[in-house]
């Protein structure tokens, strides 16, 4: 049955490796579970899980995998409380008896309680052996025992089988989006760091060797302090089709500037696609030139990630304005974002909607320039795995004769 659980977690996708489970082993040795099932579900989840969006499949491999047993074990709780309910009044013993009475460690009553129940098949009372009441025996109730165990009264009520089934941290699942906290987690991930600046802080290691290595003689080791080396560009579409995910764009919003600690992080705003404007501000009344952010590209730090559905009519992408009604020189939208995406080596795309839909024709075409996640947990996690690696030549190649054709 144990390793039947290791199996179905692994194949709700938890990463459990050997070493957790020897150490989930060596815990249910312990006795960490308080052998209980409810305590081996809380041991188990303690060790086993390592991401809060993993709680949820940890608790379907977990119902699957013990559902009845937690069934049995209420049968014979209510047998031994019915055999217990009633206790026989114990008979008179004396100093001299009471003295005779064998005294038993704690391993050597856990022992024989199992075997006991293993051999018990019915209620006993006033002797000295079996589980019972009113008698002399190590296990029981209303006896009389130097050692013994109480069994019996009321059961704490606390079932690890409900707790699964509640699963309470659906939420946490990989395809939904929680909270700004969890949006900063996978952001950090971007970070890379480096040493820069001219002031210098102590390196302590360095220190501590070169001190070792000169007998104890302290010397002094600095070194330029270790930064966050990388720089954010984020292009967000607002307005339209993106105002029912405008909560979950906030919050990836929010996470990137109070909690992503980049080393410099630069938001501007666009609708629909990316002209020769972005701007500012979410109501369009500071623009920026997009050629402004082109020149960005020449420090190699800087990652470009875009957020937005994509979904337009695919003549947008063909507009050099934005509009039907404005004429205007200069690239179309799909030249601007061509331009975009061979400048920025490293992009991403980030997409609200579901990828069920990503064969639209507008949201096709942009995925021939950007690499295209979706935006949820899971979706972060690709997208930073993507933006730590350069990209692959043949998505290099595309982009920059798109770029040639279109820019």
């Amino acid at each position: 049955m144990f390793l039947d659980f290791l199996y179905a977690l692994r194949e709700e996708g938890l990463g459990v490796t050997t070493h957790d489970w020897l150490a989930l082993l060596r815990a249910l040795e312990g006795g960490l579970h308080d052998q209980s099932l409810h305590g081996f579900y809380q041991v188990a989840r303690c060790v086993l899980v390592h991401r809060e969006s993993d709680y949820d499949g940890f608790d379907r491999a977990f119902l699957r995998v013990f559902e009845g047993v937690e069934v049995v074990a209420e049968e014979i709780l209510r047998d031994l409380s019915a055999w217990l309910s009633d206790p026989k009044r114990l008979l008179h013993l004396d100093p001299d008896l009471r003295r005779q009475l064998e005294g038993l460690d704690a391993d050597e009553l856990r022992r024989r309680f199992f075997e006991r129940l293993k051999e018990q098949r019915e209620r006993h009372a006033g002797g000295n052996k079996w589980i019972g009441t009113g008698g002399t025996s190590p296990f029981g109730q209303g006896g009389v025992h130097p050692t013994g165990v109480r069994i019996g009264g009321q059961g704490g009520g606390r079932s690890a089988l409900a707790v699964a089934d509640a699963r309470r941290f659906r939420s946490y699942r990989k395809d939904v989006v929680l909270d700004t906290r969890q949006i900063a987690a996978a952001l950090r991930r971007l970070r890379r760091m480096g040493q820069d600046g001219r002031d210098e802080e102590l390196d302590l290691d360095g220190t501590i060797d070169k001190t070792a290595r000169n007998c104890g003689d302290l010397e002094v080791v600095l070194r330029p302090p270790r930064k966050n080396r990388v720089r954010v560009l984020l292009l967000l579409d607002v307005g339209g089709s993106m105002s029912p995910h405008a909560r979950l764009v906030e919050r990836l919003f929010s996470a990137a500037h109070t909690c992503g600690g980049f080393a410099r992080l630069e938001s501007y705003y666009f609708h629909n696609c990316v002209y020769g404007q972005v701007y500012r501000d979410a109501g369009f009344t500071q623009p920026v030139a997009t050629g402004e952010l082109l020149a960005r590209a020449q420090d190699g730090d800087w990652r470009l990630i875009l957020v937005g559905d994509a979904y337009m009519h695919p003549m947008e992408l063909d507009l050099s304005s934005g509009s039907f009604w404005v004429q205007s020189r200069g690239p179309s939208g799909y030249g601007w974002l061509a331009r975009l995406a061979d400048r920025f080596g490293r992009n991403a795309w980030l997409n609200p909607e579901p990828e069920r839909i990503w064969n639209a024709p507008s949201i096709a075409a942009i995925r021939e320039l950007f690499p295209m996640f979706p935006l949820t947990l899971e979706g972060l996690d690709r997208m930073v795995r993507h933006l730590a690696h350069t990209p692959s030549a043949t998505l290099r190649a595309r982009v920059e004769q798109a770029a040639r054709d279109f820019g």
